[in-house]
C-alpha cells in the first residue's frame, strides 16, 4: 500500500491551482502503477483518504471502488444531516500514478478539479 499525495493543479475558482488544497489517498497499486480493484475488494481494512483545505481541519474518509463506476471517496461527517455519505469521485485516467502525472476528482456537486500527483510514498 502507498499513499499517494495530490495538490491542485486547476480547477473552479483556481485557474493556477494551489498546492495548500491537497489529498492523501492511501491504496494498492497494481503492477502498471494504477489503483488495483481486485486489492481493494480483497482488503479487509478500508483505505484511508483526507482532503486538506487552508483553515479548515482535515475531513477523513475512506476509498471505494465500484467496477461499473470506478473509483471514488466517502467524506465522513461533510453533511451532518445527510443520511448519505457524499462521495467525490476520481479518475486516474490511463497513466500510472506517478509523481508529474494527474488526477481529474469530480465532488459531490458534479465541480471537476484537476490535482497532480506531487507524491507517491510508501
Amino acid at each position: 500500500m502507498v499513499t499517494v499525495l495530490l495538490a491542485l493543479a486547476t480547477g473552479p475558482g483556481f485557474p493556477q491551482g494551489s498546492p495548500d488544497h491537497r489529498y492523501e489517498i492511501s491504496l494498492t497499486l497494481d503492477a502498471a502503477g494504477r489503483p488495483d480493484g481486485a486489492a481493494w475488494l480483497a482488503e479487509p481494512e478500508p483505505w484511508r483518504a483526507r482532503r486538506i483545505t487552508p483553515d479548515a481541519a482535515p475531513i477523513e474518509g475512506d476509498v471505494q471502488f465500484d467496477a461499473d463506476y470506478g473509483w471514488s471517496i466517502r467524506f465522513f461527517g461533510a453533511v451532518a444531516d445527510s443520511p448519505d455519505v457524499p462521495e467525490a469521485s476520481f479518475d486516474c485516467g490511463t497513466e500510472p500514478l506517478r509523481p508529474g502525472a494527474y488526477v481529474t476528482v469530480t465532488e459531490p456537486d458534479g465541480a471537476a478539479f484537476v490535482y497532480r500527483v506531487v507524491g507517491v510514498v510508501g
